[in-house]
């Protein structure tokens, strides 16, 4: 594992060096549609009933978000567009190819990380907003980080009813926090409100049954699940048993060795674990750079 994570960060630094700046031209790509292009969801198998209410659409601001520099929904060719496609081939593959028989849940996928503010919601995000460009495959994008939920604020989305209150009863059925987006491929479960039986409710029967749900019930769907932090927190280690890949964000410069060591322990040792390293100028503020590499956890 050592060894993957060096691997990963030597190649960072090599490509820091040879990579253009982001005011240079990026090289030719076939693009993939832009992600706020219809989708007729009666054709894909992976559509929700109908029942969900069209009022709670969430309205994602394509514009801001690519000037905040996520992965780009017209279009534009933009290195972390690329650099995302590389990323989710792999996570994709895990879920939908030979080794998804060796998997438990193998399309759920937690993203986290050792510690806070290492880049996991953005990347979470990214993950979500780019695959939801796959013309067969569509994406629910759940915040379980109950502790300090990030996805909506990380979005620009104004704060719903979400996971906590399905948990614990104050809504009916799930489908009254899974909100649609426009982006017909993508919906996203909030966090909701804080509660002091999280643990315990995030280990339930209902999140198990709730889970096992999503993963089985649409056969195109992939659900990225932002979870807490790895170290210090008990929530981790209980949704790393509802998912069958685990992506862990290392921040090249910060995180070490032994924190990500010790954060790998504390995932199921059945799971598919992979890393991507972010190289951000500035993680606080989302503005400027990030490059990301993935490479998977080498027993």
């Amino acid at each position: 594992m050592k060894n993957t994570i060096e691997k990963a960060l030597q190649k960072q630094a090599a490509q820091k060096q040879t990579d253009p700046k982001n005011n240079s031209p990026e090289p030719e790509v076939n693009e993939v549609p832009e992600l706020n292009q219809k989708v007729d969801l009666a054709k894909k198998e992976g559509s929700e009933p109908s029942g969900i209410k069209q009022k709670h659409k969430f309205k994602l601001n394509f514009e801001q978000l690519e000037e905040r520099g996520f992965v780009s929904t017209t279009g534009q060719r933009k290195q972390i567009n690329e650099e995302y496609r590389e990323i989710k081939r792999k996570l994709l593959a895990n879920a939908f190819g030979p080794i998804s028989k060796t998997l438990s849940n193998s399309n759920v996928i937690m993203v986290t990380s050792g510690r806070p503010s290492e880049g996991k919601t953005f990347t979470a995000a990214n993950l979500a907003l780019s695959i939801a460009s796959e013309q067969d495959k569509t994406v629910l994008l759940v915040d379980a980080d109950v502790l300090k939920p990030n996805v909506l604020r990380t979005l620009g989305l104004e704060r719903r009813k979400g996971l906590m209150e399905y948990l614990m009863g104050e809504v009916e059925e799930v489908s009254d926090v899974l909100y649609p987006t426009n982006i017909d491929t993508l919906k996203i479960i909030p966090a909701g409100k804080y509660d002091h039986r999280t643990t315990e409710l995030l280990a339930s029967q209902r999140m198990h049954d709730t889970v096992d749900e999503f993963a089985n019930r649409y056969k195109d769907r992939v659900v990225i699940i932002d979870t807490p932090p790895l170290i210090g927190i008990t929530e981790s280690a209980v949704l790393a048993n509802f998912a069958g890949q685990a992506v862990v964000v290392v921040e090249e410069g910060r995180s070490k060795l032994n924190d990500i060591k010790f954060s790998i322990e504390r995932l199921n040792p059945e799971m598919a674990v992979g890393f991507v390293v972010n190289k951000s100028i500035d993680s606080s503020s989302l503005n400027g750079y990030y490059g990301y590499y993935y490479a998977e956890r080498n027993d």
